[in-house]
Order: C-alpha cells, then sequence, then structure tokens
C-alpha cells in the first residue's frame, strides 16, 4: 500500500526539517519527503490533501494508565488508544498498576495481543519492579523484557526502601532497561491529599510537601550513580526536583526526566472548591514550582513532555476531596495545552516542544530504530495538526471512558486532525 501526504507543512525535529512537503508512505514506513515534484514511483499512490496542516512523527506518551486489565470500567485498550489519537498520539507506553499487575510476561503478552485486536495506536507495556508492586519481591524483569516490556517502574506505589531500588537497579542496568520512578517519601505524605501550603491550610486539608519529593529524587540519583542504571524522574512538579535534576546532568548522571502540561499550567488554587478533577499525584504546586517546571523544559532539563493520563470512573471522583483518588486525563489535551502554554508564549519552540513529545521520549526507552522520526524506513507513525483550530475543552467529548479533566471549559489552540500508525490512517 502506498500513501502520500501533500501539501503540508513537515516538521521533522529529528532531522532539522521545516518545510512544505509532501511525505510519501509504502509497506508501513516513510519511503521518503519530498519538496518537489513526487516520484514517479507514487502516481499511482492515495493522496491525502493536508494543505493547511502540520505534518509531524506521530506523537510518543511514555506515561499512561490505560487500566487493562482489571479496571476496565475506568478505561480499557480501546478506549485509552481511541483517546491516544484523538490526541495526535501514535504511540504510548502503559504502566503496571493494573489488576493483575503487569508483573508477568503473560500480562505483557496479553496487553500486546489485545493492542493488535483494537489498538488505534501501538502500546508499550512497561514491567513492574516488584510482583504485585508490593515493593519487596523483585520480578523476573528479564522475562518481562523478553515479552515486550520497555522499561520498568512500580509508578503509583514507589519503593520505599534504599536497598530494594539499589537491586532494581542493577537488574535494570544489566538488562539495559530504564527505571521509572515516582518519586515521593510516603512518610512525610501519609494522608495527604494535595500540596502542603496556604491553600490546602485554607481548605483544612492534610498536605503533600514538595520536600518528599526531593528528598526520594536525591536517593534515586545518588544510587544511579552508584549502579548505572538510567533512571527517569516521572512526572516532575517541584523546583526543588528540577534543580536535582541538573545538577545530575551535570555530574554526569544516567538521568533524564519529564513533566506533564498540569504541573505547569496549573497550580494549587485549582483544587479550590474542593474540585477532585484537580486531585493528583504528585499534587499541583505553586506558581514558583510551575516556572521552574517551564523553565526546565525550556533550558533541556526536563527531556520530554508526557500526560500521566490516569481515567477514574465519575463515581469515583464524585466523592470527598480526601476519598477521592488521584489522576486526571491527559491524552486529548496535552498537545493543545503545550502549543497554548508553551508554544504561543514563546516558552518552547514548536520543533522543541515535537522533540519533546516524539523521538526524544522514544530514545529514553529505546522503543525502535526510526520511531519518533520521519526518517527513511522509520514506521509510518505520523500526526496531522491543525495549529489554527480553537476550541473548548469538553469533557462530554472525549474518546475516554472517562471524564475526569480540571481543564473542562478551557480555551486552547491547536488540534490533531488525524493520525496514521504504521502506514494506516486513524480516523474517529
Amino acid at each position: 500500500m502506498k500513501l502520500i501526504l501533500t501539501g503540508g507543512r513537515v516538521v521533522d525535529p529529528s532531522q532539522s526539517f521545516d518545510s512544505l512537503a509532501s511525505v510519501a508512505i509504502a509497506n508501513g514506513v516513510i519511503a521518503g519527503i519530498f519538496t518537489g515534484d513526487i516520484p514517479a514511483e507514487f502516481a499511482d499512490a492515495e493522496k491525502i490533501d493536508v494543505t493547511g496542516k502540520t505534518v509531524t512523527p506521530g506523537l510518543i506518551d511514555i506515561h499512561v494508565h490505560l487500566r487493562e486489565p482489571g479496571f476496565e470500567y475506568k478505561e480499557d485498550i480501546e478506549s485509552g488508544t481511541r483517546a491516544a489519537a484523538a490526541g495526535g498520539f501514535t504511540r504510548v507506553c502503559c504502566m503496571p498498576n493494573t489488576n493483575p499487575a503487569i508483573d508477568t510476561a503473560a500480562v505483557v503478552r496479553q496487553i500486546l495481543e489485545r493492542t493488535q485486536q483494537v489498538g488505534s495506536a501501538v502500546v508499550h507495556p512497561i514491567g513492574a519492579a516488584t510482583r504485585a508492586m508490593a515493593g519487596d519481591q523483585l520480578t523476573e524483569m528479564a522475562d518481562l523484557k523478553g515479552a515486550g516490556a520497555c522499561a520498568i517502574s512500580d509508578d503509583a506505589f514507589p519503593l520505599q526502601h534504599a536497598d530494594t531500588v539499589r537491586r532494581v537497579m542493577e537488574y535494570c542496568k544489566m538488562l539495559d532497561l530504564a527505571f521509572l520512578t515516582h518519586n515521593e517519601d510516603k512518610r512525610l505524605t501519609e494522608k495527604g491529599a494535595m500540596n502542603e501550603g496556604i491553600q490546602a491550610t485554607i481548605m483544612g486539608i492534610p498536605g503533600m510537601p514538595a520536600v518528599a519529593e526531593d528528598i526520594a529524587v536525591a536517593r534515586n540519583i545518588m544510587l544511579a550513580q552508584l549502579t548505572g542504571c538510567h533512571l527517569h524522574l516521572l512526572h516532575i512538579s517541584t523546583k526543588g526536583t528540577v534543580d536535582l535534576l541538573r545538577q545530575a546532568k551535570a555530574a554526569g548522571a544516567p538521568v533524564t526526566g519529564e513533566a506533564c502540561a498540569h504541573h505547569w499550567a496549573l497550580t494549587d488554587e485549582a483544587c479550590i472548591g474542593y474540585n477532585t478533577d484537580a486531585k493528583m499525584n504528585p499534587p499541583l504546586r505553586t506558581p514558583e514550582d510551575c516556572e521552574a517546571v517551564k523553565l526546565g523544559l525550556a533550558d533541556g532539563t526536563i527531556d520530554c513532555i508526557v500526560t500521566d493520563h490516569a481515567p477514574h470512573a465519575g463515581y469515583e471522583k464524585e466523592v470527598e476531596f480526601d476519598a477521592a483518588p488521584f489522576g486526571i486525563l491527559g491524552l486529548e489535551t496535552s498537545f493543545p495545552l503545550v502549543y497554548s502554554t508553551l508554544v504561543k508564549p514563546g516558552v518552547l519552540s514548536f520543533s522543541d516542544a515535537i522533540a519533546k513529545m516524539t523521538y526524544i521520549p522514544a530514545g529514553i526507552l529505546k522503543l525502535g530504530d526510526g520511531v519518533g522520526t520521519l526518517q527513511v524506513g522509520a514506521p509510518a507513525d505520523i500526526a496531522v495538526l491543525d495549529l489554527d483550530a480553537e476550541w473548548t475543552i469538553d469533557r462530554d467529548k472525549v474518546q475516554s471512558k472517562s471524564k475526569n479533566t480540571p481543564f473542562h471549559g478551557m480555551k486552547v489552540q491547536g488540534k490533531a486532525a488525524f493520525t496514521v500508525v504504521g502506514g494506516r490512517v486513524i480516523t474517529l
């Protein structure tokens, strides 16, 4: 099968390419980018006119929760990958806090097989570090990798004991797998539900101090330096963590980091009124923390942008603030928030923003040769974006099964028109 996208602005940061051009696809891979006439060999190709649109590598999110198996009432692979496609994502990496956890090769294979059946995007499972994410007995990480796991993490259940972290890192180093850490000293955040600060005091909500993240980050960086393991810091939310990551990189430590839109676009004031759709972990922080995250993105300290897409059923959020689960939607709002709050104000160039959502995260988790690029021979994963689209985020019009977004009613600019996955056009 041959397909050509014609008339669009093509942007591929991996090649420093930004020009009006046509993108040719053959047999599921990129066959070429042409700024002039299309070669005769593509005369019989199907053509899609994308004039006025921007063509980029398909967006990649290395931190999502698809909830399958075990929590399909919140989300499943079919609905989650449809949400991904609606947001311009062609690949997502799913976290292991499912039921059962992604702690055996069998669960990894189940997710990959299910994706083949119903997926609108490629799914890369992330394996658990400990069995059932209980924090003690290590998983068979070699088996997880052999089945297709792309990284290791206990995500929502951060390891509290340094000796366990060290052992996990030693295995990850041996297997050439990144270890993704949610960084939190649970003794400091016990019973906490939002950022410790003036808003929590006013609302009478137990707080989660920023230092709980910073302490865990410092420990994990030191252990990464000891073991040589590639440490990746999940959903950075504090100025302290940004500073620690910057220092670690300057010292040559094998550490990378990521940020989510809500940690630079919202503060803990979004929780006012006991808005459970603004409850997440790490929690929304202060304006100073938001500015630090933006600076970290701008100067390259923070490597990539993710969503931490964490859907919950409506009734789970419609409870007292303390009792509500942590987490918000992200896949369908990520790109417009990046474009509206980072690119348009000049925090990041468009090319730099796309780099942090394509080939950089692909490289962090080593997702495959050419993944996240439009280079010849790369998988034909493409996002076609409408940068002029102005629209209002509406929780009732999302592809996800869930509705938990604090951005409901926000006016944004930029939207995915459609995606191409392995040469297959995904329309919703």
